[in-house]
């Protein structure tokens, strides 16, 4: 009776049922295309996009007609990283299995791993054409928000990565859940923290202070905004499925434990870069 009293009743919250939200977004003949396929492709374009804004400005690190081939080289490494990531950190048995890393279809993408796969891409990059890597991902960094938030949106539509249960008026029922029990909707938490308040962070870094030249802080800020992000947003999510014992284990989510590094990284770059200062500009290219 006691725990009946604290758990939150199904019928006074939101059914995500009634939203009538579908995780195919087209089919043409026998091919579906996903929300979640659409959101990497619009964090990708509109990154871009953005990206060109920013090497607009006085002292960009590299040339414009370079941004294409950085663009490639992030690209590949999001994918790669991002899916390697997941069967390190989030499903090991994927690795016995190797052709299960080639099902993208079926989900499955680690942030972290995919922000190592970006930046080793962009280290590649930079080493090509003979430029700053550090302030390569100043600028990336800034164009990352747009992914996260299109990414979070996409995982909402999908109705997974749910939150804790809760009594709150916004709370959802997620059928996928299976206890009918209304959760927070943690990935649209995790969509306004990481895709909107971060975005909004960086770009008054860019704009409104002289960070692109202090190579390391912008990168610094994103690491540190992020994991503070994930980190908090974690306390009102589920663990993953297969990660429960860990997380009760542990004390803390997967996701938590890897942010970890990453802040400390980011709290590093943002206190050394005052140290640092961008070239005069002149970019070097092959």
């Amino acid at each position: 009776m006691v725990l009946e009293s604290i758990m939150p009743l199904p019928g006074n919250h939101l059914n995500f049922a009634d939203l009538h939200l579908n995780p195919i977004a087209l089919s043409i003949g026998p091919l579906d295309i996903r929300w979640y396929s659409l959101a990497y492709i619009a964090g990708i374009v509109i990154g871009w996009w953005y990206m060109l804004k920013l090497l607009a400005q006085p002292e960009a690190p590299m040339e414009r007609r370079q941004a294409d081939d950085l663009i490639f080289y992030a690209t590949i490494g999001v994918i790669l990283g991002g899916r390697m990531g997941y069967a390190i950190f989030y499903a090991p048995e994927m690795l016995v299995h190797p052709l299960q890393l080639l099902s993208l279809w079926d989900g499955g993408m680690s942030f972290h791993g995919g922000a190592l796969g970006v930046s080793l891409g962009i280290i590649l990059f930079a080493r090509r054409y003979g430029l700053s890597w550090l302030r390569l991902h100043d600028y990336v960094a800034c164009c990352v928000p747009f992914g996260l938030f299109f990414g979070r949106l996409a995982n909402f539509v999908n109705g997974e990565l749910w939150g804790k249960p809760a009594d709150l008026a916004w709370a959802i029922v997620f059928p996928r859940s299976g206890d009918g029990l209304a959760r927070h909707p943690s990935q649209l938490y995790e969509a306004g923290l990481e895709g909107i308040a971060l975005f909004a962070l960086l770009a008054f870094l860019f704009w409104g202070t002289d960070a692109r030249r202090r190579p390391g802080l912008l990168v610094g800020a994103f690491l540190i905004g992020y994991g503070i992000a994930r980190f908090t947003v974690e306390f009102f999510r589920e663990p993953d499925a297969q990660l429960v014992e860990f997380a009760a284990r542990t004390g803390l989510h997967m996701g938590q434990w890897l942010t970890v590094p990453m802040m400390l990284g980011g709290v590093w770059l943002v206190a050394t870069a005052r140290n640092r200062r961008a070239d005069s500009g002149v970019v070097k290219s092959r």
